[in-house]
């Protein structure tokens, strides 16, 4: 039933006004527990959102994976050594990556496509060859050169950590390319303390990490935002 004095028609909005107002006193009411710094970023939130952060391979060298004449190869190369503990891990890796890109709109060449040119071709030496057997603009190289799950020294803890280079090669449609971006990535999850053992299996652990660290990876070349982190953290 409309107030007293009110157009009938008009209810719904005055109600509209009342929960925006009534969300502007709760905004206004926490913004009065924050101070100088917090408080802009406080602001900045409310007015747009959170920051973003730009791709750090479109940052050097003014391109963008997310271009629509694009499309990517993934490869990972891990040393053998490491095939000991993990089994393909390389593989893993390639196709965590592959779909982080692909939820970001960046067009990806099948990993199983990619890893059945890598099988019929074992003697390639040179990532152009990769890019032009499999008819994409770019190849991203993943070079792993340490990845474990434990904290060390330690069985019953879980940490996630690896390093790893990252390279680009952008093909030049004449069979050829050369590199054009290259980012050392250095890896750990949780951010803040380890992971008990007893709290999940080793295999559900692993995924955790594979997503995280392909994120990681992935965020050199989509856009991410500030906070984005604060979940990774235990």
């Amino acid at each position: 039933m409309a107030e007293h004095g009110t157009v009938p028609g008009r209810v719904s909005a005055v109600a509209s006004r009342r929960r925006l107002f009534a969300s502007f006193a709760l905004y206004a009411a926490a913004a009065t527990t924050l101070t100088g710094c917090n408080y802009l970023l406080f602001l900045g939130y409310m007015i747009g959102g959170p920051p973003s952060i730009a791709p750090d391979y479109d940052v050097q060298t003014g391109k963008s994976m997310t271009d629509q004449d694009v499309e990517v190869a993934i490869v990972c190369y891990a040393p053998i050594e490491k095939s000991w503990d993990f089994p393909d891990i390389d593989k893993d890796l390639a196709e965590a990556i592959s779909l982080q890109l692909e939820l970001r709109e960046i067009k990806v060449k099948n990993t199983d496509r990619v890893q059945a040119w890598l099988d019929e071709n074992p003697d390639w030496d040179r990532l152009e060859e990769v890019g032009a057997g499999l008819e994409v603009t770019h190849v991203i190289q993943v070079d792993l050169s340490e990845f474990s799950l434990y904290e060390p020294n330690s069985h019953q803890l879980y940490r996630g950590q690896a390093t790893a280079i990252v390279s680009v090669w952008e093909m030049d449609g004449d069979g050829g390319g050369e590199k054009t971006y290259s980012k050392e990535i250095v890896s750990k999850y949780p951010l803040a303390t380890p992971r008990s053992t007893s709290e999940e299996s080793l295999s559900i652990f692993k995924l955790k990490y594979l997503k995280r660290l392909s994120d990681e990876i992935g965020r050199l070349f989509y856009e991410y935002y500030n906070g984005d982190d604060i979940v990774e953290a235990t």
